[in-house]
């Protein structure tokens, strides 16, 4: 177990190659060896959200609260060292992402992973972890608004509780990819493509 970090003061979200046992999730024990990074346990949004793959299986969350489910993923506290160099992964300078707000509580209060119970057990579940203190207020990188609903529809306006090795099968590594476009210009290949 690593231990507290007093200059980890930054709380992300983490729900997809970011996460344990995934790609990019050198990035993060990289940070944590330094010090730059604390794992603070599995977390699950508070609201849904649409979980989403876009070019090369790469996960995006949509800041469209409200629809999809509620996700699951790892939060972790990082020094302004350690923000810095996973915005510079998530491409937030180029409109890859966006870092913005989020509200969280441990995985698997009150729902099963993945599961999404309707609305009068939801505020009952919301309602007991509000008034036990146990929401997370965090920040999660979600897709550029720029082609965040082109996103969700071009995957039928569906998506995943969790980024799992079922989604993630087809995961094409950054260094794999066509060195040619930009990201961006994948995003949107991807979102004007024809459906499968």
């Amino acid at each position: 177990m690593v231990s507290e970090n007093s200059s980890c003061t930054s709380l992300i979200f983490t729900y997809g190659t970011l996460k344990r046992g995934f790609s990019n999730h050198v990035l993060l024990q990289d940070l944590m060896r330094t010090g730059d990074a604390v794992f603070k346990g599995s977390y699950q949004t508070v609201e849904k959200y649409p979980l989403v793959c876009g070019p090369y299986r790469v996960p995006f969350l949509l800041n469209m609260p409200g629809s999809g489910h509620r996700v699951t993923g790892e939060l972790y506290a990082v020094s302004s060292r350690g923000l810095a160099r996973v915005d510079e992964l998530e491409g937030t300078s180029r409109g890859h992402y966006e870092r913005l707000p989020i509200l969280l509580i441990p995985a698997g209060y009150g729902y099963e992973s993945g599961n999404n119970k309707e609305n009068e057990e939801d505020q009952a579940v919301l309602t007991r972890a509000a008034a036990g203190g146990i929401t997370c207020a965090a920040e999660a990188y979600y897709a550029h608004k720029s082609f965040e609903k082109e996103m969700w529809m071009k995957n039928g306006g569906k998506g995943f509780g969790i980024y799992s090795d079922k989604e993630a099968k087809g995961y094409v590594k950054r260094k794999d990819r066509p060195q040619d476009l930009s990201f961006l210009d994948h995003v949107r290949i991807f979102i004007s493509s024809p459906s499968d």
